[in-house]
């Protein structure tokens, strides 16, 4: 799966996405992950890619060519597209739209910067618009990176346990992941002059599969609810 990543700051999309779980991923040739500077394709001679926005106002608006110019040339063909936009006023992602997004051959996400983008870009070029939360951040890079991390975890292969994936929270509408307890059994640490014990629940350490399964599914259920 491809995933490419428009933006005026390419050196922060690798920064993230060169380690770990997706940095393996890349290496096995599950995913590819690109980061796309913007500025190259701007017909500007001055490869400028905002101006002033009609009508006044404050700050400075992404221009549109040199964004169809990026997605035209960044696009593969014969491959099932979806072309992404990170906006605060888009769609809230949720752990369904990552599932949803996994079956497509290539992502392209459009990082937005400055005042906003023209409204050209989302009206014809982008499929989608997409949020990561109902704040706004000093640009685009960090939601693209996010979902894509997100999606990512989903293809076959980039994720060691299949199973993982079925028991995490949200993989289900609404439904929680249970606790997770490790080693020690017993832990001290210290609350203002006293010391408290932290104890791991002796169901856990009972051996009994289906008590322990009752008791998740127990936790789940009141995480969920919350």
């Amino acid at each position: 799966m491809n995933f490419d990543i428009i933006t005026l700051f390419p050196k922060t999309i690798g920064a993230y996405t060169s380690e770990s779980i997706l940095g393996r991923a890349q290496k096995k040739k599950l995913i590819s992950i690109g980061a796309h500077d913007l500025r190259p394709f701007s017909k500007d001679k001055h490869k400028k890619v905002d101006d002033t926005p009609y009508g006044g106002g404050p700050g400075m608006v992404m221009t549109v060519q040199p964004i169809d110019a990026a997605v035209r040339k960044i696009r593969k063909r014969r491959k099932e597209v979806r072309v992404i936009l990170t906006a605060a006023s888009g769609k809230q992602f949720t752990q369904q739209d990552a599932v949803r997004l996994s079956k497509y051959d290539q992502l392209i996400f459009i990082c937005g910067r400055y005042e906003g983008i023209d409204a050209r870009v989302e009206e014809h070029i982008a499929d989608e618009s997409l949020s990561i939360g109902d704040y706004v951040l000093t640009g685009g890079e960090l939601p693209s990176m996010v979902m894509t991390d997100s999606i990512a975890r989903l293809v076959p292969g980039v994720l060691g346990e299949a199973m993982s994936l079925k028991e995490e929270s949200h993989s289900e509408p609404g439904v929680l992941e249970y606790p997770q307890y490790t080693k020690p059994e017993e832990y001290s640490m210290r609350d203002g002059l006293k010391k408290k014990k932290l104890i791991v629940p002796e169901i856990l350490l009972s051996g009994n599969h289906a008590k322990i399964a009752e008791w998740r599914q127990d936790q789940s259920n009141k995480r969920s609810r919350h």
